[in-house]
């Protein structure tokens, strides 16, 4: 992805490895500050993924394919235990962990396993935004919700990446992007990839959506995903099934983008995506500062789920898939 710096715009992945070390952008310091960080230990790993220093479902698999490659001789299990307790919800850790465990197993290094994973999740990501960016007609007005861009995929993006080619290709097209309470990563994430990208946008609140989509303003709403089951059922940031029902409503196609690590055909439906539920205190609090009454308590659901008729297609490193194509992947 593209990262202007004060001495100039520079290619970027937002997790990579290098010294010995799993690197990855602060996405919690973002847009203020750009800051790399850098893990030398697989609890450390852990806690960056635990706290959401890294986040996105594909970011979150290659974090944790990396943070195999920390642990010590012989202590490949317990370190994939530890990784795997972070997050719940998305597939892709999962995924990632299974991997790399594969291929240790068939004599690879858990690093050169990792860095395979890794590079897969790249070359989806691409191939997703070239599938995606025959939807983007000049003129159009698209939504999104959450970040799915190259910060939350390592490179490239999943919702964002069609918006990427799109862009490569001379269109013209304006990005409404979600500011995603509680923890505001549209705001603060997705208009910060779109200003480095020069893409035209504006972010607006979660509960404006079906105003503009209402007045016919959004002509496509794009999102990535977490975990889909094998009937189309898809877990997304929390807010996420809000939009999609909106959408069916007002009659604007709605799309999932994600690459096959994201899918788990062992589910058969929604209901049976283990929800992340967080802390209250990020619906209670804002910037640090509490902002409901001493008092107050609050729930916390981190995804929510879309069933798949509301989707009008998935669009993946195979290309653009109906519901019913899905069970047939696996």
């Amino acid at each position: 992805m593209k990262v202007r710096t004060p001495s100039g715009t520079r290619d970027m992945r937002s997790v990579w490895w290098e010294g010995g070390r799993l690197c990855l952008i602060e996405q919690r310091l973002l847009p203020r500050t750009l800051k790399v960080v850098r893990l030398s230990t697989v609890e450390k790993a852990a806690k960056a993924i635990e706290d959401m220093a890294v986040r996105g479902a594909p970011a979150i698999g290659a974090a944790a394919a990396y943070g195999l490659a920390l642990a010590k001789p012989g202590k490949l299990g317990e370190a994939a235990e530890r990784l795997a307790r972070t997050r719940p919800t998305a597939r892709d850790l999962f995924r990632a962990i299974e991997y790399v465990k594969a291929a240790v197993k068939g004599g690879a290094s858990p690093l050169d396993a990792a860095d395979e994973y890794v590079e897969t999740v790249v070359e989806a990501c691409k191939r997703i935004g070239e599938n995606g960016a025959d939807l983007i007609d000049n003129g159009y007005k698209i939504l999104t919700h959450c970040n799915a861009g190259a910060l939350a995929t390592v490179d490239y993006g999943t919702a964002l990446a069609p918006m990427r080619v799109a862009k490569s290709r001379k269109k013209r097209f304006f990005v409404f992007a979600d500011e995603t309470r509680p923890r505001l990563q549209g705001a603060a994430l997705t208009a910060w990839e779109l200003v480095n990208e020069g893409i035209d946008h504006a972010v607006i609140a979660d509960n404006a959506a079906g105003f503009f989509m209402a007045n016919g303003e959004i002509d496509l709403v794009i999102t990535g995903a977490d975990r889909i089951t094998r009937n189309g059922d898809a877990a997304n940031k929390i807010g996420t099934y809000e939009k999609a029902v909106l959408a069916h409503e007002n009659s604007i196609p709605f799309y999932i983008a994600a690459p096959m690590t994201t899918f788990d055909l062992s589910l058969e439906c929604g209901d049976e995506i283990p929800i992340e539920e967080r802390s209250e205190d990020e619906v209670l609090e804002l910037g640090g500062k509490r902002v409901a009454a001493k008092g107050a308590r609050a729930r916390n659901p981190g995804f929510d789920v879309t069933p798949e008729r509301y989707v009008s297609g998935y669009i993946t490193e195979f290309g653009i898939l109906k519901a019913r194509d899905i069970a047939k992947l696996g």
